[in-house]
């Protein structure tokens, strides 16, 4: 290792978020609500792709999540990767799907939305076209693609 390197430590047990685009690795705390975990976490963004020319990377120590929670990133990082870290070891290796309903995040993107007046969590159905990912929202029915979701 070169003195211009910095080495990260390894993480004994938890989650490693690889292949987050790097302009999207702060919404991916957002969605999995990291803000207050005590867990320590590390984080690195415009990391050098081979894929994807740059890109982010996420390391929660001693936290595994569910899957529904996980594939909220879709929206986001559809391409990117989960590992699950037990003892040092990589024990599972998990890609994102597109869940078919997305609940309590992101804004419905019509301004006369009864969700963005009043305190009700949002509610999207999603589908996809190709690389797009639209999204239904229940209360209003107007359509949004998930980059206008934050």
């Amino acid at each position: 290792m070169s003195q211009k390197e910095l080495k990260v430590s390894a993480l004994e047990n938890g989650t490693v978020l690889d292949h987050i685009p790097a302009e999207n690795v702060y919404k991916a705390l957002e969605i999995l609500d990291l803000k207050d975990i005590e867990s320590q976490i590390t984080i690195g963004i415009n990391l050098v792709s081979k894929q994807h020319g740059k890109k982010g990377i996420i390391k929660i120590a001693d936290k595994f999540f569910e899957d529904d929670e996980l594939n909220k990133l879709s929206l986001i990082a559809p391409d990117a990767t989960v590992n699950v870290i037990k003892d040092f070891k990589v024990v599972e290796k998990k890609k994102l799907e597109i869940p078919r309903e997305i609940r309590g995040i992101g804004r419905c993107m019509n301004p006369k939305c009864v969700t963005n007046h009043q305190p009700i969590e949002t509610r999207f159905s999603t589908a996809k076209k190709g690389d797009e990912i639209s999204l239904l929202c229940h209360f209003c029915e107007k359509t949004t693609d998930s980059k206008g979701l934050f």
